[in-house]
């Protein structure tokens, strides 16, 4: 081939490449935008069916809110805050509006109280006898961001805010932290995440592991103080974005969550589907084991044959894949690593029912951040939440239950459905290769472009 025909394919190739790009840049611009509801679903755990549930003069569309359910007036369910974005991202703002759902007339009330928290996200909040008690969170601008670790309280009786000033030293400022209440009265703060300007344009930050309570002190409702506490145990590793319920033993239970590693200006996420429970009576961590499904069919039994000297039955980690197709037949795989059930924690006793199935782990929820944790008859339902895979963000709609009695295996109520997957970025691999391809023929080198991904809240 003559130079010109060299030339002219050349040209084509870097026609095909610039096109490609404009394609892609296209894409990516729709399936970045921001889409936030204020539907209400309702689970019956009974017929195993969700219902959307429509109610007139709902709060507007928001994420990185708090929601507290309280028995008062036969049922109510309080909001506060969070946030708003438009699907472009031209519009951002921080709600600092209080509403409550009256359950036995279904009805949203809007709740105007003077002297509350700011606008805010990522903050938390519990019910406390017959108050909610609000901690922290954070505020951004198109200029600056702040964080808080300021407390406040609203009373159920008098519908007002006040703002509390605790004695001791308290958590320094953060978001993405969890609250729950302890069998004693107090409130146990764990963990979080925060970020400080260190440079112009350059924010670093922080995974924080720390741990207080915070209780009214000598009996007091309207002074309290800070404790830092330091419980031994089996503790969580770093973490943000982590969910918390109350098992039927009254002890704070804690799920997933996400571990943000930076790497100069970019941000890598590991998340986590474990599970570990607190018990503030010995001030001590718990990691949630599972014992693995049993089976009638076959019993451990103290006359059995006895294993050659040297012969281990101890299993290490498994690995399981799960694969998440998109419409557009991209895969996501989804890797876990299990350990063997009773690898970690009590062993069973010799007398206790085994089977061949317990003798490989059993997968649960993949790991995940901000999942949605609540619990019924002592059973534990763990719903939706978002993970990482590459430069793509997942929204997940799936369901999964665990009896925290038994403690033996999760139950998988609703799967991941491929269909209904909420991809908020679009992957470029297919795309790549295909570039790389025609920038051999073409003589075009292959652009690449790093973005940067996190889950703070």
């Amino acid at each position: 081939m003559g130079k010109k025909g060299k030339k002219e394919k050349k040209g084509r190739g870097a026609e095909k490449t610039a096109a490609k790009m404009e394609k892609k840049v296209s894409k990516r611009s729709r399936k970045e935008e921001t889409f936030l509801y204020n539907e209400l679903y309702v689970y019956n755990i009974r017929k195993d069916t969700w219902t959307k549930v429509d109610i007139p003069s709902p709060p507007p569309r928001r994420c990185a809110h708090q929601a507290v359910m309280v028995p008062q007036g036969g049922g109510q369910l309080w909001v506060f805050g969070g946030e708003f974005a438009s699907p472009n991202g031209e519009q951002f703002y921080h709600y600092k509006d209080l509403w409550v759902l009256h359950l036995a007339t279904k009805t949203w009330e809007q709740v105007k109280s003077t002297g509350g928290p700011s606008g805010r996200s990522g903050h938390r909040m519990v019910a406390w006898k017959r108050q909610l008690i609000l901690f922290g969170g954070f505020h951004e601008s198109t200029r600056d961001y702040i964080y808080y670790n300021d407390v406040y309280a609203f009373n159920l009786d008098t519908f007002m805010w006040s703002k509390l000033s605790p004695a001791g030293t308290g958590p320094t400022p953060r978001s993405g932290c969890q609250m729950s209440v302890t069998p004693q009265g107090g409130i146990v703060l764990y963990g979080g995440y925060s970020k400080q300007r260190v440079k112009k344009d350059v924010d670093k930050g922080t995974r924080h592991s720390d741990m207080f309570l915070l209780k009214p002190e000598d009996g007091r409702k309207d002074k309290w103080v800070w404790t830092r506490i330091n419980p031994s145990g089996v503790k969580p590793t770093p973490r943000s974005g982590f969910s918390v319920a109350t098992a039927p033993n009254h002890q704070p239970l804690f799920f997933g969550g996400v571990c943000d590693e930076e790497e100069e200006e970019n941000l890598e996420g590991e998340f986590f589907n474990d599970l570990y429970f607190y018990d503030a009576t010995r001030n001590r961590w718990f990691a949630g084991q599972l014992k693995g499904p049993k089976s009638e069919k076959k019993k451990r039994r103290r006359g059995r044959k006895e294993e050659p000297e040297g012969v281990s039955k101890t299993q290490g980690p498994v690995e399981v894949v799960k694969e998440v197709v998109a419409e557009d037949g991209t895969v996501v795989t989804i890797k876990q690593v299990l350990a063997a059930p009773g690898s970690v924690g009590q062993p069973q006793s010799e007398d206790e029912d085994s089977s061949e199935e317990a003798d490989g782990p059993v997968p649960g929820p993949c790991p995940r951040s901000n999942a949605m944790l609540a619990v019924k008859h002592g059973v534990l339902y763990v719903y939706g939440g978002m993970f990482e895979a590459g430069d793509r963000q997942v929204t997940l709609s799936d369901l999964h239950c665990l009896d925290l009695h038994r403690m033996e295996a999760w139950k998988t109520l609703v799967e991941m459905d491929p269909e209904t997957q909420e991809w908020l970025e679009e992957t470029d691999s297919e795309e790549d290769s295909e570039e790389e391809v025609e920038g051999a023929e073409g003589g075009c080198e292959d652009e690449d472009s790093a973005e940067e991904s996190s889950a703070e809240d």
